[in-house]
């Protein structure tokens, strides 16, 4: 598969090379130049398939030739170590959970498989690769798990100062090895900034090798569509017209449903949950696309107020407003709002969500106001205990914390305090 950047003026690449850069020349986000659908038996006969195998079929186009199959299979299963199961809270409203991986929550799947794409590029390679990598939440740490130990790669995190989580801060400061986090004085658009800055700054990248494990880079980004999958295979039989409601902040994971629809995936509809940082939402009402800054809220992984991943949504519908329309549909909730459906959930339903799956729950029950027959599945993107504060303050109830959670509780935090790109600069070059 060849790829191409999204601002048309850089090279035509290759699938590593496009790993290894992360963003391309001119800026722009690489693009597969084409999408090949599924053979219809391969969704006839889904049940037959395993969760690895599964995946292998979804992702084998995007990464051949130069990945062999006997290599990818290795790569896929390796990723999937865990389960991802649903859980039916009424007969319209399902959730998929994606927090049974190492750093509980969604971005294990896509931080692994990059992770061993990567160190499969450099395994003959003497050079050292540098993962530049901005976090609002649990990118960090699924980011610093996966890429522990991976030889040949550092991995350097900027994370907003006090606006992750306890638990959050947690795993990704407490690794060491080959990980160093970078606590920034600001917010998530900030790191996102500086990282965006060191990619175009030839000074930085004529002395090291940058790449990027955010949602901008094809090996983060590509294998969420894998939950899609999954979450088909379970419900497909129910002959109800499936919606996925993703909560949803640089606007990765839904993109990626999209790229699985676009394979053939019978996804009716998609449902865009976002929080107060609502510049998509406002998009589809005045088709008036307006980044701003970040405002924190309680679901702080979707604090984004320029989506990065924006963009490839666009081009898979050709930059025609009315198609996007037709399938992408957005609400905005404020904590208010995310509180009184973490509450509602557990007393009606004794399903304890994270900030952000209520924020998802709530895009399923408005969608369902005007779509009453189809089955709505709001993707659970962290685990609760991540968010224990505000849970529990909610639900009035302790939340049992799971050995995933537990193990990094007592490490020691360990990072360097930084305000500005000169800082960040001046870190990576020492």
């Amino acid at each position: 598969m060849k790829y191409y950047s999204l601002n048309k003026k850089a090279p035509i690449t290759t699938f590593e090379n496009a790993v290894v850069k992360g963003l391309a020349p001119d800026k722009g986000l690489y693009f597969p130049e084409k999408i090949t659908p599924l053979p219809q038996s391969f969704f006839d006969n889904i049940d037959n398939f395993s969760h690895a195998e599964i995946a292998f079929e979804a992702i084998k186009q995007f990464v051949s030739p130069e990945i062999s199959e006997a290599e990818l299979k290795r790569i896929v299963e390796d990723t999937l170590s865990f389960d991802f199961p649903i859980e039916k809270l009424t007969e319209h409203i399902s959730t998929l959970e994606l927090f049974h991986g190492p750093t509980m929550a969604f971005k294990d799947v896509g931080a692994r498989f990059m992770a061993r794409c990567l160190g499969y590029f450099n395994k003959d390679n003497t050079n050292e690769v540098t993962v530049l990598v901005a976090t609002s939440g649990d990118t960090g740490g699924a980011v610093a798990n996966g890429f522990l130990g991976v030889k040949g790669v550092n991995v350097v995190i900027l994370y907003p100062s006090g606006k992750v989580s306890d638990i959050q801060e947690k795993q990704l400061t407490t690794l060491g090895k080959n990980i160093r986090a970078l606590e920034v004085n600001g917010v998530f658009d900030d790191c996102q900034d500086m990282v965006k800055r060191a990619f175009l700054d030839e000074e930085l990248t004529s002395k090291m090798q940058l790449t990027s494990a955010n949602s901008i880079n094809v090996a983060r980004w590509l294998p969420q569509m894998f939950y899609f999958f999954f979450a088909y295979k379970q419900l497909h039989n129910s002959h109800k017209d499936i919606v996925f409601s993703v909560p949803s902040g640089n606007f990765g994971n839904i993109c990626a449903g999209m790229m699985a629809q676009q394979l053939g995936l019978p996804i009716k509809h998609f449902i865009a949950a976002n929080n107060a940082n609502n510049v998509v939402t406002e998009f589809l009402k005045t088709e008036n696309y307006q980044p701003k800054p970040s405002v924190q809220t309680i679901s702080n992984a979707m604090d984004v107020g320029n989506p990065s991943n924006f963009i490839r949504i666009q081009e898979i519908y050709n930059q025609d407003f009315n198609v996007l329309k037709n399938n992408l549909t957005s609400y905005s909730y404020t904590d208010e709002d995310t509180c009184k459906a973490l509450k509602e959930m557990y007393n009606d339903y004794n399903y304890v969500a994270d900030p952000h799956g209520a924020v998802g729950y709530l895009g399923c029950k408005d969608y369902l106001k005007t779509n009453p027959n189809a089955h709505c599945v709001f993707l659970e993107t962290a685990h609760p205990t991540k968010f224990l504060d505000v849970v529990e303050d909610v639900i009035k109830e302790n939340i049992e914390l799971p050995p995933q959670i537990l193990s990094v509780m007592d490490k020691k935090k360990k990072a360097t305090k930084i305000s500005s790109y000169e800082e960040l600069k001046s870190f990576l070059l020492k």
